[in-house]
């Protein structure tokens, strides 16, 4: 059995229920080359294939994205916010402290949302995020 083709750029802001604009395309597509992009990062992307847009229009659209479920933002602590597509589990993050790489880390241990504090306080928890700091193989190498 296959699996079913992925979504255009499109038929996802269409299954969000968002109406399709040529900037709302754009930012989905440049999300699907760079995962982990910040709001100027994408619109550097944007502006190439559409001019007429606007940093606040690629700002506006990812603000419907995440609100709307399709895409989701995360903030690594001393970093700009980020956008990325992955946005059906609940994955952590590997960040290097020293070039900024982020890389995609599957849930920890168990079942999402893969961490229980030791005391939720009360809280019923819905989700962990996790961040895990170091150096990237890279910038690791150019240390030594």
């Amino acid at each position: 059995m296959t699996s079913p083709a992925p979504l255009d750029a499109a038929e996802r802001i269409r299954a969000a229920g968002l109406r399709v604009t040529d900037s709302r395309r754009a930012v989905i597509e440049a999300l699907d080359a760079r995962a982990h992009a910040s709001a100027e990062e994408l619109f550097a992307v944007v502006a190439q294939s559409v001019p007429s847009t606007s940093l606040q229009s690629v700002y506006n659209a990812l603000t419907d994205f995440v609100d709307a479920g399709l895409v989701r933002r995360i903030e690594p602590a001393g970093r700009p916010g980020l956008f990325e597509l992955r946005v059906d589990d609940n994955h952590h993050h590997l960040v290097c402290s020293v070039c900024g790489e982020v890389q995609d880390v599957d849930c920890v241990v168990g079942a999402p949302p893969c961490l229980m504090p030791g005391d939720t306080h009360g809280f019923t928890v819905q989700v962990a995020e996790v961040t895990f700091w170091g150096v990237c193989a890279s910038c690791a190498a150019s240390r030594s």
